[in-house]
């Protein structure tokens, strides 16, 4: 079964940390009702959602997914490479601990969950402004005992590698080769959303088969419908003004899986 922790955008979300876009006027209550669509969403395909209360004072708050790295034995909360963000992780942390041991990323590292994308027992991570090469090594320390593989990916002219490139099955990458050296993806068909003018377009969230897409890119969804994809259209243009994509929104995990599979003893 898969789970999905999100959280309400809070009333200061025009406040936002913004690297790469423009600051423009978001409006709070469409971008609410936005992503309440989105987890309605994640509801129809068969996903449980469990919603936190909105944060009044963190705009970013409601990206849940930089909060940390979820595997099948282990959570390893992130250091926000965003310092006004780091006051996020403590509200999330006791719902995370429900579910799976917590390991932490340790200072002066840094690591956010959108720089982080999981393929079976391959995380490929990016080196970005919000996360550092010592945060990778550490990632990559914590998982070693449980057999997954930390692949480094460097970024650049976007804020995370989940910004920059998806996978959405089939062995097939949607990515911006312009933002991503893609050569660590040589295994993968890649397709490139700049091909289709829209270079935002990579980021999407994979449900049971299903590629979840944003509303704001028609090119990328008649392509992929032409190929045959299972698509679920959501729209969430205010969110998109705070930099952010569907991932963004949500830590999607598995709920039933047997006890871990550890090598060594763990360590924190």
């Amino acid at each position: 079964m898969l789970t999905a922790i999100t959280r309400a955008p809070g009333p200061c979300l025009q406040d936002c940390e913004l690297t790469y876009l423009q600051r423009q006027s978001i409006d709070v209550e469409k971008a609410i009702g936005q992503h309440s669509d989105y987890e309605q969403c994640l509801k129809d395909l068969g996903v449980e959602v469990v919603s936190l209360r909105a944060e009044q004072d963190l705009p970013d708050a409601v990206f849940i997914e930089d909060t940390s790295v979820i595997v099948d034995e282990i959570c390893v909360v992130a250091r926000m490479g965003a310092a006004r963000r780091r006051a996020e992780i403590s509200s999330v942390i006791a719902t995370l601990s429900h579910y799976r041991p917590v390991k932490r990323i340790k200072p002066p590292a840094t690591l956010e969950g959108g720089d982080v994308i999981r393929i079976g027992r391959m995380l490929y991570v990016g080196i970005s402004t919000r996360t550092s090469r010592d945060g990778v090594a550490q990632l990559e320390k914590l998982l070693r005992p449980y057999d997954y593989q930390v692949i480094p990916v460097q970024l650049k002219g976007c804020l995370h590698l989940t910004t920059s490139c998806s996978y959405i099955g089939q062995g097939v990458i949607l990515a911006n080769e312009s933002w991503v050296d893609s050569s660590h993806f040589k295994d993968f068909e890649l397709i490139d959303v700049c091909s289709l003018g829209e270079p935002w377009a990579a980021n999407t969230v994979l449900i049971n088969g299903v590629a979840v897409v944003s509303s704001s890119f028609p090119k990328t969804i008649e392509l992929l419908e032409a190929r045959g994809f299972k698509l679920k259209v959501v729209e969430i243009s205010e969110l998109e003004k705070a930099e952010a994509g569907l991932s963004c929104l949500s830590k999607i995990f598995e709920t039933n899986k047997p006890a871990p599979r550890l090598r060594t003893a763990p360590f924190d």
